[in-house]
């Protein structure tokens, strides 16, 4: 798709006004656009007349402008959106589209890309360089106060990139990808494409890095232009890892995506020392592995971003003596393999609407309780931990969505923090 006006020439509609939405919106009224149109499925959802106006709209403008998460294939507008999928944009690519001379890196991946941005973003600012973060993670892109000598950093999910036209990056970066969200890409081909959207503009003076066979393989196969940078896991100086006392980033669920900001600050010709000094002074996100309590030797870790059993996997490789707590929404066709990691097991709490899935997950492979709500599940992880006089490892890791009980990962992370630590008060 070519771009045949200017912003300013061009007409949209906007569907959806979430935050990205009215980012949008906010956009095209600074560039004084004239015709815009919107659309938000449960603020105007009774609204028959702006209904069919909207409808009619959609045949009629340049572009249309989706905020990430609406599915095209499960929305009243499916049949119109279906025949004008060449004018379907986000707010990324009226982002690129303005051209703006800056230095941009897009990070998106399945598991990781959170973490990753932030701490490029730290590294970067620790360099004094003038870095601006958005997308997926924080302001909406359109939001950010860019500056000629900016460099912006873009947390880039599935949903964006699967609608997404003109993103460019000077530098592009997938951190992995295995199966997610297939209830809205349908197939694992749909959702990998999408991630791959990232480089499809990028030309010989951009760079992409990958750092698995099978991607890279897919890379080639695609003949992208980007010059193709190989992310080895061994790839960082044993000088340099010698000096990272950082353990939160050379644990195993948080090494891959060390390892990716480190060769992306030596694009930038970062000097080590100030790598060294960002890494180990980061703090890690909220609700990723995040060990936010120890008592009595007994370790607390939130980790209720793990949304999947792909990424829970990493903190059940990498403790011991777990009482496990998880459930909630499962992915499709997610799989728990314990095989090598049920051992580090004493117990598990399956919480949420979907129990007996979860059963027939573990069932013969570890011990197990069915607790059902949150709150259930840490008070009979309290009642072992009173009879167990030893080592133990609290893990919240649900492996799956948290809408049956809760609004986000954020809320129920949050509650089992605030839960854990009234218990613990009592009891420990």
């Amino acid at each position: 798709m070519k771009i045949s006006k200017s912003i300013k020439e061009s007409s949209y509609a906007v569907y959806g006004l979430g935050l990205s939405g009215n980012s949008v919106l906010k956009f095209l009224k600074k560039k004084n656009i004239k015709k815009i149109y919107t659309w938000d499925d449960k603020k105007n959802k009774n609204d028959l007349k702006k209904i069919n106006t909207f409808k009619k709209k959609l045949d009629e403008v340049d572009y249309i402008v989706i905020s990430p998460g609406i599915n095209v294939k499960k929305t009243k507008f499916k049949s119109i959106l279906s025949r004008n999928k060449k004018k379907l944009i986000t707010d990324l690519d009226l982002f690129y589209i303005q051209k703006i001379p800056i230095k941009s890196v897009v990070i998106t991946g399945t598991n990781g890309k959170s973490t990753t941005c932030k701490l490029i973003q730290h590294i970067f600012k620790t360099s004094k360089l003038d870095v601006q973060l958005g997308g997926n993670i924080g302001k909406p892109v359109l939001d950010l106060k860019i500056k000629r000598k900016s460099t912006v950093i873009i947390e880039a999910s599935s949903f964006q990139l699967s609608y997404t036209k003109f993103i460019k990056p000077t530098f592009a970066a997938i951190l992995n990808i295995s199966n997610d969200h297939l209830d809205w890409h349908n197939t694992v081909a749909n959702y990998k494409n999408s991630k791959f959207k990232i480089f499809s503009k990028q030309d010989s003076s951009n760079i992409a890095l990958l750092n698995n066979t099978k991607l890279i393989k897919l890379f080639k196969k695609k003949k992208y232009l980007s010059k193709l940078k190989i992310i080895k896991s061994n790839s960082i100086n044993s000088n340099i890892k010698a000096k990272i006392t950082n353990g939160y980033l050379i644990s195993e669920p948080n090494l891959e995506n060390l390892i990716f900001a480190y060769h992306i600050s030596k694009l930038f010709k970062i000097k080590e020392k100030i790598f060294l000094k960002a890494i180990n002074n980061f703090k890690g996100l909220p609700h990723r592995h995040e060990i936010f309590l120890k008592k009595n030797k007994i370790t607390f870790i939130n980790d209720s971003k793990a949304t999947s059993f792909d990424s829970t996997k990493y903190a059940l490789k990498n403790n011991k003596n777990i009482f496990w707590i998880f459930g909630g929404l499962p992915k499709i066709r997610d799989n728990f393999n314990l095989k090598g990691i049920s051992s580090n097991i004493i117990k598990s709490f399956i919480i949420g609407k979907k129990t007996t899935y979860f059963k027939k997950q573990i069932q013969k492979k570890i011990k197990y309780k069915i607790s059902h709500n949150l709150k259930k599940a840490i008070k009979d992880v309290f009642k072992e931990l009173l009879i167990r006089n030893s080592n133990a490892t609290v893990l919240f890791s649900p492996a799956s969505a948290s809408y049956d009980q809760f609004n986000n990962f954020a809320d129920r992370g949050d509650l089992f923090k605030k839960i854990t630590k009234d218990y613990a008060k009592k009891f420990l």
